[in-house]
């Protein structure tokens, strides 16, 4: 059973639909804001990386990939780059939370993260398929 299928079943099909670009928009909301301000190296995103143990130069990198992202959820096509964008948002929040957690620098962003790294699982989980990358035929492998 595919996760389109279970989710289908729980809630109607025009509910996926919006559920998906709510989540979807609201993803790829945080991942350019968020990415713009680590490219542009704001104090707060610099000194809250600084505080976590991070050099400042990964700023440039973690902004410039999450940009990418960014876009890559929002283009028609490409759904294994899709799928590689939502990888990498789940990445981030997720190390987020334990950079939190483990330095215990800024817990109470932990909570704002969790919702973050949710809305990405259920943006991936209701991605319509022409979002999606096919499962290989099973009779071809063998």
């Amino acid at each position: 059973m595919t996760t389109q299928s279970i989710v289908t079943r729980i809630v109607p099909d025009r509910a996926v639909v919006y559920l998906y670009w709510t989540t979807t928009i609201l993803v790829v909301a945080e991942l350019a804001v968020g990415g713009w301000w680590d490219v542009t190296r704001i104090s707060l995103a610099r000194d809250v990386t600084v505080q976590l143990g991070y050099p400042t130069y990964f700023l440039v990198i973690l902004g410039t990939w999450k940009l990418l992202g960014a876009l890559a959820l929002v283009v028609p096509r490409f759904p294994l780059v899709k799928e590689w964008a939502y990888a990498g948002a789940f990445f981030v929040y997720t190390g987020a939370i334990a950079s939190h957690l483990t330095t215990g620098y800024a817990r109470h962003e932990v909570p704002i993260l969790t919702v973050m790294a949710l809305l990405t699982a259920i943006s991936w989980a209701t991605r319509p398929a022409d979002r999606r990358t096919h499962a290989p035929n099973p009779a071809a492998v063998r």
